[in-house]
């Protein structure tokens, strides 16, 4: 029998026909203004990814904005490759050092009786000190974004748990089954806007008038829904500040928290607002007898603890960062070091210009890499992609609220389910109606086949040398 024809029997014999989906001619004469198959994501309900060269092109202002769009792939060495790399920020402190370079050689090669030239020997121990504070600056900066990273994998698998005990396990109410079901799929949203409103919390913007968020907590009240409603006035930084701070000037850097200084009322903590909605909304599924099973419970409520933990450990990572003291001492001495390159590199005359200016972007190269990774949730080109994690939250929810919960007779009972594949193409049907120490033979001579195909390749291999 066709497919067609069993999914006509299947249709006659009482079992649910195929999806019906209507023309476009039905669906304009419906009464209800919505689109009937409504495409996802939609506008505005999902965050969206600014770095997708699907809605951007590769511009000169992506050399030095981020994060970098890690599913890019480019055919350019790695040497050569500029975008990710750190030398759009050493343009500036370069130019510096080769003016610099450039002066102390122009006087030591015109000016009559003038040698600035030292001793390479401070060469070799300042260099020995400047390795030991940028290897110590590196490893730091490194933990704190491998710190981050295992943050955010926490929040994806937890955010994939607490959907699945969402709409897998709780129970649909007899007569409400479709409001159980609108309910589930608000709760899942808060899922998503939790990862979306602690990505913008990490990067001290405190408000919900974000393309990405203001759809998915509008609903609720909140001290920032509040804030956002007094506070009218959204930040455009000027053309010559935004060059600054693309280049690296610390001058030009605006404080990340300005926006929370000049708030005019309570900004409260968006996230822990969210959960607690969350935990309401678990602790009714509780006291409804929506979620019957102890363990089902426990999973829920494991899944917001850990969502709490990922909140908390962020905010860790994100407030603790390298000592004042350590952090200015290394500046100094990384910079005195270079500025004394070219008295030192004087005996190679006017080759010690741009000797100087390698050698400076060698040692400047890994220090201004560890300042950029040392905070990994902010928009510097190698921080965390957080926009395609929070899309790859939404795309989780969605795929999760895709199908209803699989009955285990509709996959296990299939006529395309190879029980025994790859040592048998039979499938259920064929196996079923075998006895059951037929079914026990095969599974112990399954080792066997196995072990028999294994030595059967090596034996086949060593033939072919």
């Amino acid at each position: 029998m066709t497919e067609d024809g069993g999914g006509s029997a299947a249709h006659h014999d009482g079992q649910a026909p195929a999806l019906h989906i209507p023309s476009d001619q039905q669906k304009s004469s419906t009464t209800i203004q919505e689109e009937a198959y409504p495409m996802s994501p939609r506008r505005d309900t999902t965050t969206p990814n600014p770095f997708s060269r699907k809605n951007t092109t590769l511009d000169l202002d992506d050399y030095f904005t981020g994060p970098r769009d890690i599913a890019k792939h480019s055919k350019w060495p790695l040497f050569m490759q500029i975008h990710g790399s750190i030398l759009p920020k050493l343009i500036v402190p370069l130019f510096v050092v080769a003016c610099w370079a450039s002066l102390i050689t122009a006087i030591s090669m015109k000016v009559p009786g003038v040698n600035l030239g030292i001793s390479s020997i401070l060469l070799t121990v300042t260099g020995f000190v400047v390795g030991l504070g940028l290897s110590f600056r590196s490893s730091t900066a490194y933990e704190r974004y491998a710190e981050g990273r295992k943050c955010w994998s926490q929040l994806i698998t937890t955010s994939q748990t607490l959907g699945r005990c969402i709409w897998l396990h709780a129970i649909d109410r007899e007569g409400s089954a479709k409001q159980d079901m609108l309910a589930k799929l608000t709760a899942m949203n808060l899922v998503v806007a939790f990862g979306v409103s602690l990505k913008h919390k990490l990067r001290f913007e405190p408000y919900t008038y974000y393309d990405d968020i203001v759809d998915l907590v509008d609903h609720l009240d909140t001290f920032a829904k509040a804030a956002t409603q007094e506070h009218t006035v959204r930040p455009h930084p000027g053309m010559f500040k935004a060059v600054g701070e693309n280049l690296g000037l610390s001058f030009a850097a605006s404080n990340p928290r300005k926006l929370m200084k000049k708030a005019e009322s309570p900004l409260g903590n968006l996230p822990l607002e969210i959960l607690c909605y969350l935990t309401s909304y678990i602790d009714e599924l509780t006291l409804n007898g929506q979620l019957p099973i102890g363990m089902q419970q426990t999973t829920a409520y494991n899944a917001l603890l850990a969502l709490n933990d990922v909140m908390v450990n962020s905010e860790r990572v994100l407030n603790t960062p390298l000592p004042i003291a350590y952090a200015i001492a290394i500046s100094q001495i990384t910079w005195i070091y270079v500025f004394l390159l070219p008295f030192q590199l004087l005996e190679l005359a006017w080759i010690t210009i741009p000797a100087t200016v390698a050698t400076s972007y060698i040692i400047l190269g890994i220090f201004f890499i560890g300042h950029e990774v040392e905070n990994p949730f902010g928009n510097d080109v190698n921080d965390l992609p957080l926009d395609l994690f929070c899309q790859q939250i939404v795309q989780d929810m969605e795929t999760i609220a895709a199908r209803r919960k699989p009955r285990t007779a509709d996959w296990v009972e299939h006529p395309r389910n190879k029980v025994l594949y790859p040592h048998s193409d039979s499938n259920y049907g064929v196996w079923v109606q075998r006895p059951e120490q037929a079914i026990r033979k095969a599974l112990r001579n399954r080792p066997h086949a196995e072990f028999e195909k294994m030595k059967a390749a090596e034996e086949k291999g060593d033939n072919n040398i």
